[in-house]
Order: C-alpha cells, then structure tokens, then sequence
C-alpha cells in the first residue's frame, strides 16, 4: 500500500517552541491497565499516535470503549470482557499483546494473544515475561503464531529476572495487582515509565513500593477501580528534538520537557557542546560552542543512557569534530539504520567488538553493535526508506542537517511515536513537504 512521503529540504537553522505529550511507552501500558477495573479511567495528554490507535483496537476486540473527551484527553472502560481472544491481525504490529496475559486472566480467565512485533531491532525474547508469569500460576501455551493463557489462581512469589527487561517487568506487575498475596521482583526495570504506570495503579487502589536494588513488592488486592492520570511527558521525543536542535545549530525549546527524567542524555548533550536551559515551560536547546566535539556513549538500562536516544544522537555527532563512540548493551541490532547515513555522506563504522567498559551480554557474539563515528562530515540529500520508528526520526535529522533535498519513505514508522509531526517542524522553521499517497 502506497505511503505518505516526506520530502525534506536541509540547511535551515532551525528555531522556535514545540510541545510534546505523554510519554508513548507509559501511555499504551497504561491503556492495558486500565482493563484491571470495569470504571472507567481518564488519561491526559494523550498523543494522537497510530500506537494509541491500535492498543485501543486491540482493547476494543476484548470489550473496551473509549471517548476523546477533547484532543488529548482519553476516557477508556472496560465494564465486561466480551472476547477473550486478540485477533491475529495484530501480530507483530507493537509488543502490547504479551503485556495482555495477567490482565485478561485476572478478567475472564483465560485469554489468547499473536505474537509480539515491534520494531526490527534485536531479540526481544519473552521468555522472561511468561516464565514469570508461571511461577505466578498462570498457564501458558504458546504455538508459531499465538500465546494463550489460564489460570485458577494467581498467586505472589519471588520473581528475580536474568536482565531488567521493562517488559517484563511491566507484565509482572500488571499480573500482580490482583494476585493472591505478595510478589516481589528482583532485578526489575526501573525506568520512568514504569515507575509513572506505578503511580496510575497506585490511583486505582494498588499496593506497589519501589524497593532499593532494583526491588518492586507488589502486595495483592481484591480490586482496583477507576482513576485519572497525566503520564509523564516523553521523553524520548524531548531528547530527539534536542539532538535536532544542535544538528542544526538551532534553538528548540521543547514545552513540557522534565529534566529529572533526562539527566544522562543533558549530561552528554553538555560534554559534545550542547546547551539547555530548564524553565517552567520545559527545557531549551542550544549549542554553548560553535564546533561540537566527540564523545564516548554506552547504552545501557535506566538510569543509563537510553537506546532510544542513541540514532537522533548519533546523526548530531556526524556533526562533531572528531570521533565518536557509541556503545549499545540494549539491543544486539540496533545499528541496522546507520547504511542509509552512510549513503547521504555520514563516516560510520560498526563492530561486533565490545567499546566500552560496561558488561555487555553480546561479547563475543559477532553481533555489530558498536558505532564509531568520525565527524565533521558535510551529509548530502538522497532518498530514503524508514525501517523503524526511531531510525525514521534520525534519517529526518540528518536530511534536516543535508545539503539538497531528501525523500523519506515509510513514515507511518514514525507516526507510531511522533504525533502532528509536519506541523510541528513547520512551527520551528524546518523544510518539510509532506506528499500524500496517489
């Protein structure tokens, strides 16, 4: 099916204000919370994002509706569950449909879902969410294309998991607020977003403390009810619309911005020459030098550096004097996106050698997940094809940052994550036609 395009013009400085929205990693868990009660629960802020659009079709298959009550607030109910089953239409489009085991189990008893998608980054296993969700008592079977789950009885246990996967922690946790007694997961993720679904089911009547050494306690209760919450802003987005605004010696300030949810990427963003100001408002971006320089990067889990912020980040330091490293302990193939830099001029050599100092699970592993990036590099327009949300944001920096015109394709890659996209660059001075489909 034929797909909007983007044709960017590069070399403006870019300048002005845009807002951002909740935080899509919170907001969509947050919509499968939600089917825990049968009130009705109100999320504000809410991005008009293809991700939201397809949770709440997912949802809508079980037996939820849902009201825009004005452009972003979001009123969501679940008052019976009226299928049990996920169609598998939905396989591979996002990773929500695992995270809908504990929830439809503690609802209907059982429940059947696809297999998980999402973008094509690296294994993303569940086996960390449904060993968990044994342990609990849930039973679980799986076949190539779909998991179906049932349980009498869920109760709490001690969960320690091999790696702090946000997943599956979020899967724990959904599991366990309705569970027979306490659980307590060793080891967990502890990302903002987790912890600001925490805080929703803590309005909707939970027992959850964050414990120190990566602990959440999850104390069962014999019922949730409805509630209202803003997620936290996202700050994904925030940190793309920052390294943009240095990429092209620009000034963004970006409405909304939470500081304490971005320390280590501001902390980087400083060393390679960048400048931000926090305000009431939200957080603008600037260079404080002229000439950026290199730096040395290692993703890692929260309170690490994001590996969602490495692409936008890595386009900025082809822009650098000097040489750049970046370090993914996330993702073993999160660098697919950097051949089409390559092409539009960018200097990027990958190595499956391990640059950093930091533990990594893929050492000796032949996987190519080191970046060295030798800047200051001119980029020049081209056309290209999106394979994935956050590569799409980075390919629409780098054509920013070009001499001539570039053509992106595939862009509802990025409209899973980057909402009124157009008219926000528009807003900031950016050259951006966007061409519909014929």
């Amino acid at each position: 099916m034929p797909d909007t395009r983007y044709i960017v013009e590069g070399g403006r400085r870019l300048e002005g204000t845009i807002a951002i929205q909740s935080a899509k990693n919170a907001i969509s868990k947050q919509l499968v919370a939600s089917v825990l009660t049968n009130e009705p629960c109100i999320l504000e802020n809410v991005p008009r994002i293809t991700e939201v659009d397809g949770v709440l079709a997912m949802l809508g298959e079980l037996g939820t509706s849902y009201e825009w009550m004005d452009e972003s607030t979001l009123l969501v109910q679940t008052p019976d569950i009226e299928g049990d089953v996920v169609p598998l239409e939905y396989s591979g489009f996002n990773r929500i449909p695992i995270l809908m085991l504990g929830p439809l189990v503690h609802r209907a008893g059982s429940v059947t879902v696809p297999v998980v998608g999402g973008d094509d980054i690296g294994s993303r296993p569940v086996n960390f969410h449904t060993a968990a969700l044994q342990d609990m008592g849930v039973e679980i079977v799986n076949d190539s294309a779909s998991y179906t789950a049932r349980s009498g009885q869920i109760t709490g246990t001690m969960i320690e998991l091999p790696y702090p996967s946000v997943g599956a922690t979020e899967n724990v946790i959904l599991t366990a607020t309705l569970a027979k007694g306490t659980t307590v997961i060793k080891n967990a993720a502890i990302e903002p977003e987790i912890i600001d679904t925490i805080l929703f089911l803590q309005k909707m009547g939970a027992q959850i403390r964050v414990d120190v050494d990566r602990k959440i306690i999850i104390e069962g209760v014999k019922k949730l009810h409805g509630a209202r919450h803003r997620p936290i802003a996202d700050r994904i987005e925030a940190a793309s619309y920052a390294a943009l605004a240095l990429a092209t010696d620009g000034n963004i300030t970006i409405r909304n911005a939470q500081q304490q949810h971005m320390i280590t990427f501001l902390n980087a963003l400083r060393k390679v020459g960048g400048g931000f100001k926090v305000t009431d408002e939200g957080i603008a971006f600037f260079r404080e030098r002229d000439e950026l320089s290199p730096i040395h990067i290692e993703t890692d889990v929260h309170p690490g550096y994001m590996t969602d912020w490495q692409q936008p980040f890595v386009v900025m330091l082809t822009q650098a004097e000097g040489v750049s490293i970046i370090h993914e302990t996330v993702y073993e193939n999160r660098f697919g996106y950097t051949e089409a830099l390559r092409k539009m001029g960018a200097t990027i050599d990958l190595t499956s050698a391990c640059l950093g100092s930091k533990e990594c699970r893929f050492k000796d592993r032949d996987h190519l997940h080191s970046a060295i990036i030798r800047g200051k590099t001119p980029l020049h327009g081209t056309e290209v094809e999106i394979p994935d949300l956050r590569a799409g944001f980075a390919y629409l920096i780098a054509g920013l940052v070009a001499d001539g015109e570039t053509i992106l394709s595939n862009t509802h890659y990025m409209e899973r994550g980057y909402a009124h996209l157009p008219e926000k660059l528009a807003a900031i001075g950016a050259g951006l036609k966007v061409v519909e489909p014929q």
